[in-house]
């Protein structure tokens, strides 16, 4: 594989370890938000508006920002009915083929990623909910995810072609 493949992967899957990371921790935020509106809800009778809509808001960054995280761990789902019998070269071609689906799946949803946000950013888009909370920040955040997710699926396309071809990249 030429030298800059080999630096876009390894560029691409340090990005997304540090970004997967991160958003492990999005998770404790999440709990953190339910966890105060119980007591507040419990103990002292005080229900909070902005409490589910935030711990979703926490639970789409997290599993969005984590997307390309979970893609290095190959913690994706995989049916595994002849995948498994499979030579690890015919598994990477089978990966690197269903992986450029993928590309043309991820670019998709970054062009309606995109057209929301910039819906969301021209009209000041808020929740129809009692907050009523702005989305451009989450639909950005969300959009960021899917452009990580994109450039990962990239990465490991390359990684597949070159296992395919018997040339491993670490």
């Amino acid at each position: 594989m030429p030298k800059i493949v080999k630096l876009y992967v390894r560029y691409i899957d340090a990005a997304n370890k540090a970004v997967g990371k991160f958003s492990m921790y999005l998770v404790f935020a999440m709990m953190g938000i339910l966890l105060f509106e119980s007591i507040s809800r419990t103990i002292f009778d005080l229900p909070h508006i902005w409490v589910v809509e935030t711990a979703q808001f926490f639970m789409a960054a997290y599993y969005l920002l984590g997307g390309g995280y979970s893609m290095i761990l190959d913690g994706h789902v995989r049916m595994d009915l002849l995948y498994g019998r499979w030579s690890a070269k015919k598994q990477a071609v089978s990966d690197a083929l269903t992986a450029l689906l993928l590309i043309l799946y991820m670019v998709f949803l970054l062009n309606g990623g995109i057209s929301s946000v910039k819906y969301a950013v021209k009209y000041g888009q808020v929740n129809y909910t009692p907050w009523g909370p702005p989305l451009a920040p989450i639909k950005i955040v969300m959009t960021i995810g899917i452009v990580l997710m994109l450039l990962q699926v990239i990465a490991t396309f390359f990684k597949d072609l070159a296992k395919a071809l018997g040339k491993e990249i670490t």
